[in-house]
């Protein structure tokens, strides 16, 4: 892993392949002991979530049945401070155990939004998964099941995550150079 330059911005190595690989199949673990008398529809958030949902269910040695939400809150660096829905959340979660398996929660605003989706489709109960958490940045009261990493209030690419469409093909996790210069990663 070295220092990746993607559009105009400097981005440095954060959390490497194998140490993600590995808390995936810690989550998918304990995510199995939960449901280990359910088969819960994992509902993946896409696109930034691609990977890890792919990752984490393929762990998980419980039936489960996967199916996804797209919707984005970011563009750039930010967060815009409102949602655009591109695939809602489908009528089969009701009635169902619902995993959400997110990429990441920041100001929490996207899983507010898909949580008062998934209300009124009535699930039996709704857990999340996120890959990584930032209590720093948390705007609403979202209080994730299972956490891979938090992290404090830094941007970061790869593993699905991107920068204005790049980057998202990384194996490991990478932070922005300046938030690291700066002290907040």
């Amino acid at each position: 892993m070295s220092t990746i330059t993607l559009h105009n911005k400097s981005f440095v190595p954060y959390i490497k392949e194998e140490t993600i690989l590995k808390r995936v199949k810690e989550l998918a673990k304990q995510i199995e002991s939960d449901y280990k008398q359910e088969s819960p529809i994992c509902l993946g958030v896409l696109t930034g979530g691609y990977v890890f949902i792919a990752d984490l269910t393929r762990k998980i040695n419980t039936p489960v049945q996967v199916v996804f939400v797209k919707m984005s809150s970011y563009s750039g660096t930010q967060s815009v401070g409102s949602i655009d829905w591109q695939l809602s959340v489908p009528d089969l979660v009701t009635n169902k155990h619902v995993l959400v398996i997110e990429d990441i929660i920041d100001t929490g605003l996207s899983m507010q939004h898909l949580l008062l989706a998934l209300e009124v489709k009535k699930p039996k109960s709704v857990k999340i998964a996120t890959l990584l958490y930032k209590p720093d940045a948390l705007q609403y009261p979202i209080k994730p099941d299972y956490v891979g990493f938090s992290i404090p209030k830094a941007f970061v690419v790869g593993y699905g995550l991107d920068y204005d469409g790049l980057g998202r093909h990384l194996p490991e996790l990478y932070v922005l150079q300046k938030e690291v210069e700066a002290g907040k990663a």
